[in-house]
């Protein structure tokens, strides 16, 4: 006799979700399902209601319309189990100044309960926090390491972070993103806001992208990608390849200086670096779009279909 497995419920459901300040800015009919185990990226420019989406999220704020559960449990009705199971970073980091980070940490400790304070040891070496210091002399990127402790402290099943890695080296952003890879492989849930797209890039499985208060694409990046052009430059020891160039499909606005190459390219940037390939070349650089040309790629690929 088969057994029927139940669908495991979503990490995040949102179902028209609107809080409006006015009639130009907040959120409007937001649509959104991240599954257990999955790192989510919530990539938009600034302003563009990644925030409000958020502390809706965390019953900060109450939406004007719509719905949200969290692991199947409404986030206002049961307010109290969900946030048993949040981890979340704001922003902009706000605590009392005058304690020192361990003693915020201390604070944080006794608010979950039962949190192992081996667990709390580990993350301060691995994140290489200075906890001695009071949080009013800490730098930003110092203050954003005792926040992503408090956050991750007690292994939470979802992680709620607003651009997480603000201030952070490179060392400990790649650090960072290795705790969140660790966290997936136990079917922990990652939800995190960002205007960064490399941020997104290396440790996202979908991505929603938010525009004017609207989720305009949920998906994988590499489709966005696909579709938005990136500024190549290339100095060449044959100059004749330029003309094969423009003969590609994807290249636009080639221009050719003293052996030095500058075009646009969309399309799957291996086929690009394929036909580079059979080339001498002394350099090559690709250039990733950022945010706002990621954007309207999407936009002219929409437009295109219609």
């Amino acid at each position: 006799m088969s057994t029927i497995r139940k669908k495991p419920v979503p990490a995040l459901k949102i179902s028209h979700l609107t809080k409006l300040y006015d009639e130009k800015h907040g959120i409007k009919d937001i649509d959104l399902t991240v599954n257990q185990g999955e790192i989510f990226g919530f990539l938009g420019p600034n302003g563009a209601g990644k925030s409000t989406t958020i502390n809706t999220i965390l019953d900060l704020l109450r939406p004007d319309s719509g719905s949200i559960e969290l692991l199947g449990l409404d986030h206002q009705k049961d307010a109290k189990k969900v946030h048993k199971y949040i981890g979340y970073l704001s922003g902009d980091m706000e605590t009392d100044p005058t304690l020192t980070g361990a003693q915020y940490l201390s604070f944080v400790s006794h608010l979950h309960k039962n949190v192992d304070k081996k667990t709390i040891t580990s993350l301060v070496k691995r994140l290489k926090a200075d906890t001695s210091v009071k949080i009013k002399n800490l730098s930003r990127g110092n203050k954003q390491k005792i926040g992503l402790i408090a956050a991750l402290m007690h292994d939470p099943d979802i992680l709620i972070l607003d651009e997480p890695t603000s201030g952070l080296d490179p060392l400990i952003q790649t650090e960072f993103n290795t705790i969140l890879s660790e966290r997936k492989s136990n079917g922990k849930t990652t939800f995190m806001s960002s205007h960064i797209l490399s941020e997104i890039q290396e440790t996202c499985d979908r991505i929603g992208f938010i525009r004017d208060g609207k989720l305009v694409h949920v998906g994988s990046l590499q489709t966005l990608l696909k579709n938005t052009p990136r500024k190549i430059e290339a100095r060449l020891k044959n100059s004749r390849f330029a003309k094969q160039l423009t003969q590609l499909n994807g290249v636009a606005n080639l221009q050719q200086i003293d052996g030095m190459v500058t075009f646009t390219f969309s399309g799957d940037i291996n086929r690009l670096i394929h036909v580079f390939a059979s080339q001498t070349i002394d350099s090559l650089t690709i250039s990733e779009p950022d945010l706002e040309e990621l954007f309207m790629g999407y936009y002219r690929e929409e437009n295109q279909r219609v």
